[in-house]
């Protein structure tokens, strides 16, 4: 039993650390404010959850999973709004989405 434990929450592990990744590559990748906003705050919930998740299973039933848990409620609440507040703010300051922006689909994007 403390096998299939052990592999769940490595599993966990390895998911959430892979979609911290790839939300650390989509802010360096992507080419506007709008799009790297939506890349890191979608990670960023699902990637702390998959963490979390992972070290309850790890700490078994005692006080720091309740912990674990109430991290993971605050954490679902409010990355979500942060990231709302931070691109309403930067719509309020003048920035303006990319909303009609010419896209290169590659050598035979005419054809």
């Amino acid at each position: 039993m403390t096998f299939l434990v052990d592999m769940a929450s490595w599993a966990l592990f390895v998911a959430g650390g892979g979609l911290m990744l790839i939300g650390g590559l989509g802010m360096v990748r992507l080419p506007n404010f709008f799009a790297r906003l939506h890349a890191s705050g979608l990670v960023d919930t699902g990637g702390a959850a998959a963490l979390l998740l992972g070290m309850a299973l790890q700490a078994g039933w005692s006080m720091v999973t309740v912990k674990l848990v109430l991290i993971g409620i605050f954490l679902f609440f409010t990355s979500p709004t942060a990231s709302h507040a931070v691109a309403h703010a930067s719509l309020l300051g003048g920035l303006a989405p990319d909303v009609g922006a010419k896209r290169d689909d590659g050598p035979d994007a005419g054809a």
